[in-house]
């Protein structure tokens, strides 16, 4: 008697992906959370990128843009992370800390304000664009509020004119802690 075993194709995805959050799963791996354009807000598993040998080494890390290819997890949210391809590094956001301090509320935004694996073009482009402002020229005061007004009307709250912080509010998801320390050191 002959067995025929069927093995499913191997499916994986592309997109350009905008790095918000990296955290150490195992002594070698990361879970790395991206903001993608095709596929909005996922995460990853990059296996041994811990390792000085990983082919992962210098491709992540936070508000770095890259191109990056996955295999879509069987049973959950957390999926596997074949390649990254770095197209921005945004050196800038590393200059000082209120730059990496706003860059960081930024993405805390869209962490809060977006469910897993729902697209949003419009708000993949002001985020990448946010960031690659404060790289370029620093963190403001301008720059932040030109970022919460935009959030703000791609996401149909608020009113011109109105506080932009009760209208990210009506989103439901609350500010990220650190908005309080930013807006300190932006006063000073």
């Amino acid at each position: 008697m002959t067995m025929l075993i069927c093995h499913r194709p191997l499916v994986l995805e592309k997109s350009q992906g905008l790095v918000l959050r990296v955290v150490r799963l195992t002594e070698t791996s990361l879970i790395v959370r991206w903001w993608t354009l095709e596929h909005g807000r996922i995460d990853t598993v990059a296996k041994g990128a811990r390792r000085n040998s990983s082919a992962f080494a210098g491709k992540i890390d936070l508000f770095f843009s890259a191109e990056i290819t996955w295999q879509r997890s069987k049973s959950g949210p957390l999926h596997h992370l074949r390649e990254s391809s770095v197209v921005n590094y945004r050196e800038g956001l590393r200059k000082s800390y209120v730059n990496t301090l706003m860059a960081g509320y930024f993405c805390g935004m869209i962490e809060k304000i977006h469910e897993l694996e729902h697209a949003e073009p419009q708000v993949h482009d002001l985020l990448g664009r946010a960031l690659d402002h404060v790289a370029a020229s620093g963190a403001s005061l301008r720059a932040m509020r030109f970022f919460e007004q935009e959030l703000a009307r791609l996401h149909g709250v608020g009113s011109p004119g109105a506080d932009v912080q009760l209208a990210l509010l009506e989103l439901g998801a609350g500010l990220p802690d650190i908005r309080r320390e930013l807006l300190e050191r932006l006063s000073r």
